[in-house]
């Protein structure tokens, strides 16, 4: 199992990250498609046609989010993800554990060219 760190710089307010991750209309606007997701505690999420869901553990309102991601065979990766203000705009860090090998390199690529480029794209207009 490994682990995959990383911060990015998103030119827009932290408050405007958060929401970007946790509200399913905006989440549309940056994936395309339908998005179930929720900051209730305990609630399944779920992105990108399924390719990304889960459990929603812990939300603190424009600052942190915590979910634990599916696998397959019942694996769980937890992901954690911090907007912290930049003075160019929101540091947003990202802290998944527990990523099976085999996925490593899609999850890490995905973070950087697929999550973190589509939201810059909607917010940094």
């Amino acid at each position: 199992m490994k682990q995959y760190k990383q911060h990015f710089i998103v030119k827009a307010a932290p408050q405007d990250v958060y929401a970007a991750l946790t509200n399913p209309e905006i989440i549309f606007l940056w994936t395309g498609e339908k998005a179930i997701m929720s900051t209730t505690t305990g609630s399944e999420f779920e992105w990108l046609g399924g390719d990304i869901c889960g459990t929603n553990i812990e939300f603190e309102q424009d600052k942190k989010i915590v979910q634990e991601w599916y696998f397959g065979e019942g694996e769980t990766s937890v992901v954690t993800i911090k907007t912290h203000t930049n003075k160019k705009g929101t540091d947003l860090e990202i802290n998944q554990t527990n990523i099976p090998d085999e996925a490593f390199e899609n999850i890490s690529e995905g973070w950087g060219e697929s999550i973190v480029a589509a939201i810059k794209e909607l917010l940094e207009e």
